[in-house]
């Protein structure tokens, strides 16, 4: 059949979350802020009421849904609030000053709720391991694609 007569994404499986069962290492901690929880929570539902058109699309859901279950079974729950302010936990947003000029911030989250067009990252990510444990004023360098990058810690926030 041609490519031309094939839907280029199943409408069934579209919006999900897109949860990567490689994210989380064997052995490593599932951590997720309280929204992160309320968010896999939600993914959960919208699984279990997904029309099920197909045995193809029926396998992918029960697949999906077992992988969110056992992340919501394993989550670690962090309320950034009860993070101590004066350094970088997890939660912590931390805007970065580099070259003296250019700001930029990111949000330490789990491994689910990292997103990089919002500047979250997982906990387990190289910038979020470089950032954690800095206290404002610090420089700390981060590998980044491009090479290695010294940036100064200019803020730390912790909100829900």
């Amino acid at each position: 059949m041609s490519k031309a007569f094939t839907r280029e994404t199943d409408d069934e499986l579209a919006g999900l979350l897109a949860i990567d069962d490689h994210a989380l290492p064997a052995g490593a901690k599932n951590y997720v802020t309280p929204p992160g929880l309320q968010a896999l929570r939600l993914e959960l539902d919208r699984l279990r009421a997904s029309p099920r058109a197909d045995a193809r699309v029926r396998a992918e859901l029960d697949r999906r849904m077992q992988l969110v279950a056992r992340r919501i079974d394993t989550a670690e729950v962090v309320d950034p609030r009860t993070q101590p302010t004066d350094r970088v936990t997890f939660g912590a947003t931390v805007t970065v000053r580099c070259d003296d000029v250019q700001e930029r911030a990111y949000r330490i989250v789990g491994v689910d709720e990292a997103d990089a067009r919002r500047g979250w990252v997982s906990w387990l990510s190289p910038v979020a391991r470089a950032l954690t444990g800095a206290r404002l004023g610090d420089t700390v360098t981060i590998r980044m694609p491009g090479g290695n990058k010294d940036v100064e810690i200019v803020a730390i926030s912790y909100g829900a």
